[in-house]
Formats: structure tokens, sequence, C-alpha cells
């Protein structure tokens, strides 16, 4: 099934998502195949919870038209104590498509994503 067309939606979703990072890449919002829905992500927010260390943080976009992933940040430092907004303006995340990030460290930092489901 398609995305639905979001000009005629018959409901919108607030949803927001929080996870500790590891150093393993992640899935963070996940759009699964054959949902008939699409994710308007609007907000993402990464945080170093560690009151000494800097760490690096990469957040990628799961493009499953063509099964690869597209950095939206890639090995930033986010220093600690500190917050890093990572996307400006909204995206989409179609049937299949997902949002990942991983940190140079494991537990120091934290991500919050926003978004809307629309169906």
């Amino acid at each position: 099934m398609a995305a639905p067309n979001i000009v005629n939606v018959a409901t919108i979703l607030g949803r927001t998502v929080g996870a500790a990072l590891g150093t393993s890449s992640a899935d963070i919002v996940t759009n699964s195949a054959g949902s008939g829905k699409v994710f308007k992500v609007n907000a993402i927010y990464v945080s170093n919870v560690d009151g000494t260390n800097s760490a690096d943080v990469t957040v990628g976009f799961y493009d499953a038209s063509t099964t690869s992933t597209y950095e939206l940040a890639h090995t930033i430092a986010v220093p600690a104590d500190a917050s890093l907004d990572i996307v400006s303006k909204a995206i989409y995340l179609e049937e299949g498509d997902k949002i990942v990030a991983s940190a140079s460290a494991s537990g120091d930092l934290e991500i919050v994503v926003s978004f809307e489901e629309i169906s």
C-alpha cells in the first residue's frame, strides 16, 4: 500500500519517542512497510547526559526505496551537558523508512524525536 495523500487524511497523531544511544546503530523511529501511513518528523534532539565528556552522534535517514542510509548528522560532537538540534525543517518517512542513530560512547547521549503519524 502506498503512503496516504497528506492533503486528504483521516488521522494525524502526535508522537514522541526517546532512547539512550549505544555505539551500534539503532532504529529510533520506523514507519513499517505496508503501514498505509506517512510520518512527518518535526524535531530530532540529541542531548549529552555525561557531565564531563563530549561524545559524537550519527543520525541517519534510511530510505527503503533505495535501501540506503543518508546521514542527517555524521560524527558531530555533542559537548558534555549540551544538546544538538538535528533537523531544522520537517522530513517525511514513507512506508519502510526509518530514523537510525548511534553514539561514540554508550550511555552518554540520548535522542528525542517528535513526529506526526498521518493516515
